[in-house]
């Protein structure tokens, strides 16, 4: 884990780090903003997961959360959206596979399969690179994320009940095996046995019974995307099926764009923080 980059923000520190990935099998790079808090004692965490074409980057600079974390004590770790580096399998030509596109799960297809174990890089190795090496309470977690991101947070509350103490996304795709962009990379990642992709759709997992914990999603309702890539209806309705409310919340003319998240971040990361507080009290 090597530092190459730290900044100060609203009391806090704002760094950067590599390391060699021993799931993804390249170095990753990821972001981690410790709260003035920190200082003082280790503090709980919340995990960003990016979108589409992301790197760690966008939401370190687009998003205003950095003031939000110092008000609420709460750490950032904003990770990649995907294994990077000339040996790793890419699709040049195409946005939503590839690098920048890793959907947050563990690729079983070649050429994909050597590199691309997100899942298992975000719930199991970068969680505990963190509280083994910075101040960080151990256990008390949160996680969000945008688009992608979203879908990611929402899979990887729902595939492991326990582990994170609330999940939010800020229009995440709901129902990848029912749009393009899951249908282009699970088919790639996963295969041709659709059963298979189900195990990352969070639809499919609140269908198939997956705990929910506190939840809250925020959906712009003009968000480019919504109609044909996002299906947060579908998510909504699997829901109400099994007899769990959801908390999705729509807003008048947003975007799918950092405009919208940064509106909405602070609320976000106040949601996490109650919820993590419960943890700890």
């Amino acid at each position: 884990m090597k530092q190459i980059e730290s900044v100060k923000e609203f009391g806090g520190w704002l760094k950067r780090y590599t390391h060699d990935s021993s799931s993804c099998h390249c170095p990753m790079t990821f972001s981690v903003y410790l709260p003035p808090q920190a200082e003082d004692s280790p503090v709980p965490a919340v995990y960003w997961l990016s979108g589409l074409t992301c790197t760690d980057d966008n939401v370190r600079t687009k998003a205003g959360a950095q003031r939000y974390a110092a008000e609420q004590g709460v750490a950032l770790i904003m990770p990649d959206t995907s294994p990077r580096g000339d040996a790793v399998a890419d699709a040049p030509a195409r946005y939503d596979l590839g690098q920048g596109a890793g959907f947050y799960l563990n690729a079983t297809q070649a050429p994909w399969a050597e590199h691309y174990q997100m899942y298992d890089y975000i719930t199991q190795e970068l969680p505990a690179l963190i509280e083994a090496n910075l101040p960080v309470l151990p256990g008390v977690r949160a996680i969000t994320g945008h688009s992608m991101g979203g879908h990611g947070a929402l899979i990887c509350a729902l595939k492991n009940p326990g582990r994170y103490a609330s999940v939010s996304a800020f229009a995440p795709i709901c129902n990848p095996v029912a749009c393009a962009w899951g249908e282009g990379c699970f088919g790639a990642y996963l295969g041709d046995n659709k059963s298979d992709w189900e195990a990352y759709d969070a639809t499919c997992l609140i269908r198939a019974g997956a705990t929910v914990p506190p939840l809250l999603i925020d959906q712009g309702l003009g968000d480019e995307f919504l109609a044909d890539q996002l299906y947060p209806a579908h998510l909504e309705a699997t829901a109400a099926e099994q007899g769990i409310a959801l908390q999705v919340r729509r807003h008048a003319d947003y975007d799918h764009s950092y405009h919208f998240i940064s509106t909405f971040i602070g609320e976000h990361l106040a949601f996490h923080a109650q919820a993590m507080r419960q943890l700890t009290a």
